[in-house]
């Protein structure tokens, strides 16, 4: 007598493995690269970047970013908050850094910064001249989506953090802009969908 065999459910087809990224590599990309909350911010309120204290990292994740970085571009809000441009990876970085400023004059003379006041298609054209093949990095949210919007970005890079801000700056503060379709690069899906679990800590 041949076996029934059970109904198969609709829907019930594995979902693709989403792995990690691979490392980073300095293939003179233009990269925006943070680490952001999960409710969508890159810095808190004046920038203030006391809160990303307590997370965990794969390891020999800043030496990774420090090795294939070549360059830096940030925005002038960013350097008046923090003006070391040492402070790159924590010092683990030392390479030109540019700041996309509307007013160079009265910004303060600093060794190892550049500040540009030019078109933000010049600035990257700048910037990767002087990354010497290894990648130019965004550290700007206002910056990246003017590149963004020009598609000079190559990779958006985020490194998400369990914790919630509510205010601050925010990685792409578009309101009323069309929606930026993205290709994910964790995986075989390119259009999967990334789920996080957390659980409030009390703290």
């Amino acid at each position: 007598m041949p076996t029934a065999k059970a109904p198969q459910s609709v829907g019930t087809t594995p979902a693709p493995q989403l792995t990690d990224t691979g490392p980073q590599t300095a293939a003179g990309k233009v990269l925006w690269h943070f680490t952001m909350s999960l409710d969508g911010f890159v810095a808190g309120p004046g920038h203030a970047m006391d809160w990303m204290t307590g997370f965990s990292f794969r390891p020999g994740l800043v030496e990774e970013y420090a090795a294939t970085t070549g360059a830096v571009l940030g925005g002038r809000d960013g350097f008046d908050a923090f003006p070391d441009a040492g402070g790159v990876y924590g010092g683990a970085w030392q390479g030109p850094v540019f700041v996309l400023t509307h007013h160079p004059d009265d910004a303060p003379p600093t060794p190892g910064v550049t500040f540009l006041d030019c078109d933000v298609t010049e600035a990257v054209r700048i910037g990767l001249a002087a990354a010497g093949g290894k990648n130019l990095e965004v550290l700007s949210p206002t910056v990246g989506r003017q590149l963004l919007e020009r598609e000079l970005i190559d990779e958006i890079d985020l490194h998400i953090v369990p914790v919630l801000l509510g205010d601050g700056i925010r990685l792409f503060d578009n309101p009323g802009g069309t929606p930026v379709r993205l290709r994910l690069l964790n995986g075989e899906d390119h259009t999967a969908a990334v789920n996080v679990r957390c659980r409030p800590t009390g703290t």
